[in-house]
């Protein structure tokens, strides 16, 4: 019942997002992207006064958004997992799906990774404007310095989740949360109920209140873009252009080599009537930004395709809810544009913190336009990338977000073909 309160207020506020607000973002991007060229290029005090005064309300932006992400996370992963384990199909449906749905975004987020990574390189970032950037973006705690697989390992589980929490050590939060969640399945029902009321109606509140920031998203995103392209002048908007593009192009690559193959594969069904039963699906998802309100499509689209009803009922509403194929690719990218962008170099266990901290937030993403970028704190942490980097990324996440939603849906139905192959009397 609280997953489904949760996910009632994601379906809302997705329908309830006015269809221009990634229009606006974009107009908020280029205003500023416009000033703080021009301040560059002119020298002029007037304008580069301009910029630099416009930051604060930038850091005001992020700091709003960074405020929500614990609390959010953790409800909406607690409530989630508790919600699979009362339907009693945890050991059937639920993990065969999950099993599935960890496999293919581990799949991407790697593939993403490894092509990523050397692209990205490419970027020439001058590093005294990367240190610029650094000093007067919003810092994040980072929880100790990468010394080692084993002390990584080791610092895996929190002594003190609240004190984790504090220090911006977040991948050991969200260890500590799943292991509660299951834990909490195992509790009376009785028991169980006040808390996941209260993690219920935490998720809500945040989802609330994540609304009511986005809407101020323009002035944010604006304000954001003008410092930084004051200071790294006409590079800004290769660099913008350069994640962008990686970000569409690796979205589509792992759908096309990892996503169908494995559908045809397992699900055994071809690839024709598999493009054909997704097309409506993507399509809406690509509009609309929003898996939660794709969920009505996505039903369809497995129907189609053959799969039974009972999975259809429980495994693609699952999969919408839970299931971010597309944040693997999208948040893999995006926190490796943003450490090149502050010319910060990620360690052998700074890159799998990042794998671990995508494939754990990806379950809790809102299915809401820019859901994806909400969530990225935890994953900047790990990356030891500064905060400030949310708001920049959220700036150029429009089109990112498009082929982001639309992966994350194609791997929801595509996770309804497969299991349901595997049970086909249920």
């Amino acid at each position: 019942m609280a997953g489904r309160g949760t996910g009632h207020v994601a379906v809302t506020a997705a329908r309830r997002a006015p269809l221009g607000s990634a229009l606006r973002v974009l107009v908020g991007l280029a205003l500023g992207l416009t000033l703080g060229l021009a301040a560059s290029r002119s020298g002029s005090p007037v304008l580069l006064a301009l910029a630099r005064g416009v930051e604060p309300v930038g850091t005001v932006f992020v700091n709003a958004i960074r405020m929500t992400v614990v609390p959010l996370v953790v409800a909406l992963l607690l409530t989630g997992i508790v919600s699979i384990g009362e339907t009693g199909l945890l050991t059937r449906l639920g993990l065969r799906s999950l099993v599935l749905g960890v496999g293919l975004t581990a799949a991407v987020a790697v593939f993403a990774m490894l092509i990523a990574v050397p692209w990205l390189a490419r970027i020439r970032i001058d590093p005294a404007v990367a240190e610029s950037l650094r000093q007067s973006a919003p810092s994040v705690a980072v929880g100790g310095s990468p010394a080692g697989l084993s002390q990584w390992l080791l610092d895996l589980i929190p002594v003190n989740p609240v004190k984790a929490a504090a220090d911006g050590t977040l991948l050991p939060l969200l260890v500590f949360t799943i292991l509660l969640g299951l834990a909490l399945t195992r509790v009376p029902a009785g028991s169980r109920a006040a808390v996941v009321d209260f993690f219920a109606g935490l998720g809500q509140a945040m989802m609330t209140l994540v609304g009511w920031v986005i809407r101020l998203a323009p002035l944010g995103v604006f304000a954001l873009a003008a410092p930084l392209a004051a200071k790294m002048g006409a590079s800004v908007a290769g660099a913008l252009l350069s994640y962008i593009g990686l970000s569409a192009l690796l979205t589509l690559s792992a759908l096309a080599l990892i996503v169908y193959p494995v559908t045809v594969l397992l699900g055994r069904v071809s690839l024709r009537d598999l493009v054909r039963a997704l097309a409506p699906a993507q399509a809406l998802a690509f509009s609309s930004r929003s898996t939660m309100a794709t969920l009505p499509a996505m039903i369809e689209s497995a129907r189609r395709l053959g799969v039974p009803e009972a999975v259809v009922a429980f495994v693609v509403p699952l999969a919408a809810s839970m299931l971010r194929v597309g944040s693997g690719v999208g948040q893999t990218v995006a926190v490796l544009f943003a450490a090149r962008l502050f010319d910060v170099a990620l360690s052998a266990p700074q890159l799998v913190s990042v794998l671990l901290t995508t494939l754990v937030t990806s379950f809790a993403v809102p299915g809401i336009p820019g859901g994806s970028i909400i969530v990225m704190a935890p994953i900047l942490v790990s990356a030891g990338v500064p905060g400030g980097a949310i708001g920049i990324l959220l700036g150029a996440d429009a089109i990112p977000d498009m082929f982001r939603t639309m992966a994350n849906v194609t791997g929801g139905i595509c996770a309804g073909v497969v299991v349901g192959r595997e049970h086909p009397g249920v």
